[in-house]
């Protein structure tokens, strides 16, 4: 706090003693006095600057009087108020500039998380479409057996059943009877298979049918959640995208007059700010991994830590090496390269690279990967952020490097990047794919 205030408090005593009139050494015998000529005559044009001021008489020392005291005073506090007002402003703005970035980013996660519901719904439909295709074949081969047997009934004048029943009647000898016993059984089972297969293929038919077209309507609804979110996301980025230039064109003016009120120049007060905001943001980050050691040791206390997925130092590198290649790209809404990516794009991509199948969604990373915790972190694994502390929520997510280092795409405007582990603060998740 107190390094905080010691500008201000400069600033005051600045502003206080530049106010105030400068105090002129009495000269010494024999010299002229300051601010007149070497021959003793006063200068012309007006009071000279070592003079003396209206209000005092001739001769009087030139201390400020209580008046010129109170008003030096008064300036001073109303420059360093007026600087602090600025400051608080330029804080501000950087606080809706990232909020706008989350709410942006969110938004793209929405439109991934959608699309791929819609995937989902479509594979669904076609297996559905396949099964009952496959079920009607089966009806229908099955109605064709019930009609030639209703055909062969018809040409008998009698059920198969009875013409068996005759033939056994008419039997000469046990033996024959035996076999025709049994062709009777056996006709009277074929009859039952024939009739079953007929009925239970139809329900079949129509319960495929039925999925099918279920499974149509949920990928309809997602393709319209799609749209949605996609609008959404849209509108999203254009006020996201608005919001940057505006704040920037705000932060020059704040720089401006700050610089006006410091009698310094904009590029000193640019420097001086960003020096302040890298100081504000190592103490965040220092913040952060002290929450995250907290968090981990309270976890060792309550239970032990989760086993983890086996590690692979191979895929890990392929991962690692793969968002490396990446950075400078830009962040692409929805983007799975090779011109830029999203954050779930980014690390879908690269693991893609070790045989590793992620989704491009956020939270689904999460769902297909191993929860680990912060002291286990290794190169590649992810990390993850949402604002709710569910992981449903998911709306970002990195790939560790190591040395509580990540890489990450960001957001609209900002390209791939390494970045601190702390920069958003404390994860909510961490998991090894």
């Amino acid at each position: 706090m107190a390094r905080r205030l010691l500008p201000t408090l400069l600033l005051s005593l600045t502003a206080l003693f530049g106010l105030l009139p400068a105090a002129q050494a009495t000269p010494a015998p024999g010299e002229p006095a300051t601010g007149e000529p070497a021959t003793g005559e006063p200068a012309t044009g007006g009071p000279t600057p070592g003079g003396p001021t209206p209000g005092r008489a001739k001769g009087e020392e030139l201390y400020p009087t209580a008046e010129e005291i109170d008003h030096a005073r008064a300036e001073a506090e109303r420059r360093a108020s007026s600087v602090a007002a600025l400051e608080a402003a330029l804080t501000a703005a950087r606080t809706e500039l990232d909020r706008a970035g989350r709410g942006a980013e969110q938004a793209v996660e929405a439109y991934n998380g959608a699309q791929l519901a819609l995937t989902r719904a479509r594979a669904e439909e076609d297996a559905a479409v396949r099964r009952a295709a496959t079920a009607e074949a089966e009806r229908s081969a099955a109605a064709e057996d019930a009609a030639r047997l209703a055909a062969e009934t018809y040409r008998q004048g009698a059920g198969a059943e009875l013409s068996a029943l005759n033939a056994l009647l008419g039997a000469h000898g046990p033996r024959e009877a035996g076999d025709r016993a049994a062709a009777v059984g056996q006709v009277g089972e074929r009859t039952r298979q024939i009739l079953d297969a007929a009925t239970s293929t139809a329900a079949a038919a129509r319960g495929a049918s039925a999925a099918a077209r279920t499974a149509t309507a949920a990928a309809e609804k997602a393709a319209t959640e799609v749209g949605a979110a996609r609008a959404r996301a849209e509108q999203r980025l254009a006020a996201h995208q608005d919001e940057v230039a505006a704040t920037a064109r705000r932060r020059e003016q704040l720089l401006t007059e700050l610089a006006a009120a410091r009698h310094t120049t904009v590029e000193l007060e640019r420097r001086r700010h960003e020096a302040l905001e890298a100081i504000a943001a190592r103490e965040a980050e220092a913040a952060a991994r002290a929450a995250a050691e907290q968090a981990a040791r309270e976890a060792e206390a309550a239970a032990a830590p989760p086993a983890g997925r086996p590690w692979s130092a191979e895929g890990a590198a392929a991962a690692v090496a793969f968002a490396k290649s990446k950075i400078g790209l830009p962040y692409v809404w929805g983007g799975e390269g090779p011109e830029g990516y999203d954050c779930s794009g980014l690390t879908m991509m690269a693991w893609r690279q070790s045989g590793r199948q992620l989704n491009h969604f956020a939270a689904d990373q999460y769902a297909q990967s191993t929860p680990i915790g912060y002291r286990q972190l290794r190169p590649g694994d992810l990390v993850f952020w949402t604002d709710t502390g569910r992981a449903a929520d998911i709306h970002h997510v990195g790939l560790y490097i190591g040395d509580d280092q990540m890489i990450e795409a960001p957001r609209v405007g900002m390209p791939i990047k390494q970045a601190s582990l702390w920069i958003m603060g404390t994860p909510d998740f961490y998991a090894r794919p």
